[in-house]
């Protein structure tokens, strides 16, 4: 089974991802495959070794092992709704115990001293907390002068300001109003006064990925959230077939 499952979510364009067991990324889930979308993500961030890097709602932390492990970085992995000691020791068991630091933290409420991280990542957790235009002044307080900060989030290839879509209608939920095309972050992150060189971009086919992690999450968790929330998702991207979802990733330095 382990063998079908690997092939079955062995993605060419994400390697380092291939090299991490698939049954522990679906038992960690906490929606779209988020090793895919880091790397998808690293690969436009300069992580030097011994970089330290905010890990911002890195969820069952295994974004941050993959950061300690690949990129020989310092990571904080900080979440608000996943305890920090069922964290620790996830991290402990991936052997990165002298590289990731847990931490319960609330995103607008960051205890960090000015300037502290070389870069900031966070994988699926951003539009949570981050669509206000004074979060990105707020976080960028912790970035050092020079360092980079890059989100991935699901995302829309257009904003949908004609209404939405009929066949959308029957799987949307009011958070998904927190999904937005890359036009709309590029905006949003340039007027911000805080950040240069901002890049935003949708990845190609993402919503391919998305739909056969999210199958075979269904087919083998026993994870009750899982299963009530992904069929949903399944049959949206089912229906939608790319002409709106996806991922948006979005990078900048800070001035």
């Amino acid at each position: 089974m382990t063998d079908d499952l690997r092939q079955r979510l062995d993605r060419p364009r994400f390697p380092r991802s291939a090299g991490y067991d698939p049954h522990w990324m679906i038992e960690n889930w906490m929606g779209p495959s988020a090793l895919w979308l880091l790397e998808w993500l690293c690969s436009e961030l300069d992580l030097a070794p011994g970089a330290r890097v905010l890990d911002l709602g890195c969820g069952r932390a295994i974004t941050s092992i993959f950061l300690a492990k690949e990129f020989d970085v310092q990571v904080v992995a900080a979440d608000l709704w996943i305890n920090p000691s069922e964290n620790w020791r996830r991290i402990d068991a991936a052997g990165q115990a002298k590289l990731v630091t847990p931490l319960l933290a609330e995103a607008h409420d960051l205890p960090f001293a000015d300037g502290y991280f070389d870069a900031i990542v966070s994988v699926d957790a951003y539009h949570y907390f981050g669509t206000d235009a004074r979060y990105l002044p707020y976080l960028s307080r912790f970035l050092a002068p020079g360092g980079h900060i890059g989100i991935v989030v699901p995302g829309l290839t257009r904003e949908l300001d004609d209404g939405l879509p009929e066949h959308l209608t029957p799987y949307w939920e009011p958070d998904f109003w927190t999904f937005h095309s890359p036009a709309w972050w590029q905006q949003l992150w340039s007027r911000s006064g805080v950040v240069d060189d901002v890049r935003a971009d949708f990845l190609e086919d993402g919503w391919r990925d998305w739909l056969i992690w999210s199958e075979a999450v269904l087919e083998t968790t026993d994870n009750d959230t899982a299963r009530t929330l992904v069929p949903r998702e399944v049959n949206m991207l089912r229906a939608d077939t790319g002409r709106h979802l996806g991922f948006t990733r979005v990078i900048a330095q800070r001035t």
